[in-house]
């Protein structure tokens, strides 16, 4: 079926589980004050390891969001997706038998490194006590595409899914395949991303990134487009978004937040971050062109911010290369400084944020970063005021994935409102 180009992807519920926040209200606020959540890693079996700062999710009970049936099945990922996707679809006042069809609602996920903690587990009774102590679950639990699986069969959804099986730019890329669906016919599909990789297997996993900062001080060890910019630090958690058809949207009176208006990726090879400038200036170019974007629309761009000296310079040469003399005027800013990086459900909270900054007219901050060494004009401090109608998201990977998606307010905007009753 070809997509029908006046169908529009409306935002209409986000759900947010990150290590700032276990709701969206609450991640919107530390965001917005621009809170360092950073901290020591306390997760046991890691305490040897050479990484030792990270995003935790703390004090999140998946006993209390989700039926025992599934959780047994399931990876802490999966747990994160999951009460993530229940608060998204509330947020769009829609429960599971609000579709109008089972079929017309599709789920879609990314994932970089799927269950780690739960095949960690499984692992360690085959190696320890034999094959007869591993669960049935271990085939699937650990498997990328489990969060799409458990997603639709909890909420009874049958329409199209699929999972996004990348690097970190693998969050935008699902939500532009998410898009892709609703513009061809389909109503409604939850998209999202959620990360854990900080159990001991896949923190293990990880520590061959040459990207991954080993500074051992919370307040120092991500502080990108600096001078002092040492790596990234990795980080649990994500969000899930409901998207739907515009106008189906407004004919049942739900909120449409934002709409996605455009989006483009390429490849550049891992780690080659001098070759990222070019991609990624490429993807802006397209994600623009897709929305019927002028750079000067631009509004507020959310960074992929790397923490790497190569790597962030090549984003803000890219910025210029794609917007020209605008990419050093509009407004940049890295909440993940904050929080870390969730591999694939990085973008999805920036995603987050850019919608709740367009509503709000507030630019949150990228905490902890003041001496900036780029000439961007990052967002640092405190949060900045601004009538918001147009975003930029920008994600990198790192094995080479370049996305950019381009995001417009939408009308039930608290920001909008404000401007048009005042």
């Amino acid at each position: 079926m070809s997509a029908d180009r006046t169908r529009r992807a409306a935002v209409t519920g986000i759900g947010v589980v990150a290590p700032n926040g276990l709701h969206t209200d609450t991640y919107w606020k530390s965001v917005k004050e621009g809170l360092n959540v950073l901290d020591r890693i306390t997760r046991e079996g890691c305490g040897h390891l050479p990484l030792q700062v990270a995003g935790e999710v703390r004090g999140f009970d998946p006993s209390a969001l989700i039926e025992e049936t599934f959780l047994v099945q399931t990876d802490r990922f999966t747990h994160f997706a999951m009460a993530a996707a229940a608060a998204a679809l509330d947020d769009a006042g829609l429960s599971t038998g609000a579709a109008d069809s089972p079929y017309s609602v599709g789920v879609v996920t990314a994932a970089g490194s799927g269950g780690g903690e739960f095949g960690q587990r499984e692992l360690q009774k085959l190696w320890g006590q034999g094959s007869r102590f591993v669960g049935p679950y271990q085939s699937i639990a650990w498997f990328y595409a489990a969060s799409t699986g458990q997603i639709s069969i909890h909420n009874g959804f049958k329409g199209p899914c699929s999972v996004v099986a990348s690097d970190e730019a693998g969050g935008l890329d699902a939500v532009a395949h998410a898009a892709r669906a609703v513009r061809r016919g389909t109503d409604v599909v939850v998209v999202g991303a959620a990360e854990a990789p900080l159990a001991p297997y896949s923190m293990v996993c990880q520590l061959g990134y040459a990207e991954l900062s080993t500074d051992e001080d919370p307040a120092r060890a991500y502080r990108p487009f600096t001078s002092a910019a040492c790596g990234f630090v990795p980080a649990e958690g994500g969000a899930v978004l409901v998207l739907e058809d515009a106008d189906r949207a407004q004919s049942r009176d739900a909120t449409v937040r934002a709409t996605v208006a455009g989006h483009a990726a390429t490849f550049t090879g891992a780690s080659r971050w001098d070759e990222s400038r070019a991609g990624l200036a490429h993807a802006i170019r397209g994600a623009l062109d897709e929305a019927g974007c002028a750079p000067e629309e631009i509004d507020v761009v959310f960074a992929d911010a790397m923490g790497i000296r190569e790597a962030d310079t090549a984003e803000a040469l890219a910025l210029t290369d794609a917007l020209g003399p605008h990419g050093t005027r509009v407004p940049v800013t890295a909440p993940k400084a904050g929080i870390g990086r969730s591999y694939c459900g990085a973008p999805l909270l920036d995603i987050a944020a850019a919608v709740m900054a367009m509503e709000h007219g507030q630019i949150p901050p990228t905490p902890g970063v003041f001496d900036v060494c780029h000439d961007i004009d990052l967002v640092a401090a405190t949060a900045r005021p601004a009538q918001l109608r147009t975003a930029l998201v920008l994600s990198r990977g790192l094995m080479g994935s370049n996305a950019a998606l381009v995001l417009r307010r939408g009308p039930g905007s608290l920001a909008q409102n404000d401007k048009e009753n005042s």
